[in-house]
């Protein structure tokens, strides 16, 4: 069936009324906890992006499992969030780590799954097991490319708050079709077939839903074209969904607010030295551009 693509580009008219309330006499409880699986020997640097985003965008708990050789790093710089060590082989989490990831998962509200995991066959299989989860889920990064072959288990997933927020590459490993070159078209196919809400990320970060619907972001420029940024948009994601905006919302509303503090920090330091703990820096200002 030919579906009708309607493109609509994310404004402020969509943010307000996406961005969750702040109750007065919330705690942190009330905001959201979210736990964050990731990080490997070489890969420290995304789990701490991806948690200091979240807990910069308003969730009230972050929890950040990650592979015990790692965790003294995380642990020293992670000052508002909370990582502990999981097991791990060869320098990534190990399957038998699936136990003590659940069990924190139980008293989760969100998992963000796959920032600087690795890739390995161990780690995949992982992967695997946690896309079993009822809970809401941000899958990025190696989280992602374990899907790879196995698509079936993200078909599994249909009815559950699913976002994955690949690049062109890693949409491509897991059967995007961009050879007709409309990237918009690309993310309603593959998100309508896979019930899931896709983010493209890219020059305008297309957002698509199982429904059809199709958002192009206009914020952002080369000063996120750094290794890191993808992370960080992940946390951003996952804390807003933490705090009960559905999947699509938190999508779109992310990527605006990751695109807006990246232009922020370009106007102070140049695209040339934004890095990606400078886009954090700026969270609150483009948050605040929102809320006036």
């Amino acid at each position: 069936m030919e579906v009708t693509t309607l493109i609509r580009t994310v404004g402020l008219d969509l943010l307000k009324p996406a961005l969750p309330q702040r109750q007065l006499d919330g705690h942190k409880g009330t905001f959201g906890k979210l736990l964050i699986v990731g990080g490997a020997v070489g890969y420290t640097g995304a789990p701490y992006l991806t948690a200091s985003a979240a807990v910069r965008t308003g969730c009230g708990l972050v929890s950040l499992g990650v592979p015990k050789t790692i965790w003294p790093i995380e642990a020293a710089k992670c000052v508002s969030a909370m990582p502990f060590p999981l097991p791990e082989k060869n320098g990534m989490l190990a399957g038998k780590a699936l136990p003590q990831i659940l069990e924190k998962l139980d008293g989760c509200d969100v998992l963000a799954l796959g920032p600087g995991l690795g890739r390995g066959r161990e780690t995949a299989r992982l992967v695997w097991e946690l896309l079993k989860t009822e809970k809401p889920l941000v899958l990025d990064a190696d989280g992602i490319n374990a899907l790879s072959g196995h698509i079936d288990l993200l078909d599994a997933r249909r009815g559950r708050p699913t976002v994955l927020t690949p690049h062109e590459v890693e949409f491509a490993r897991i059967g995007g079709d961009l050879s007709r070159g409309d990237r918009e078209r690309a993310a309603q196919d593959f998100a309508m077939a896979h019930g899931c809400v896709l983010v493209l990320k890219g020059h305008r970060t297309v957002t698509a839903s199982p429904e059809g619907d199709v958002l192009v972001n206009t914020t952002g420029g080369s000063g996120l074209a750094k290794g890191g940024s993808g992370d960080v948009l992940t946390g951003v994601i996952a804390s807003l969904m933490a705090q009960r905006a559905d999947a699509l919302r938190a999508a779109a509303v992310g990527v605006w607010l990751h695109g807006r503090a990246g232009d922020l920090a370009e106007q102070e330091l140049t695209a040339y030295s934004v890095t990606p703990e400078d886009v954090v820096r700026k969270l609150p200002d483009a948050i605040r551009e929102i809320l006036e």
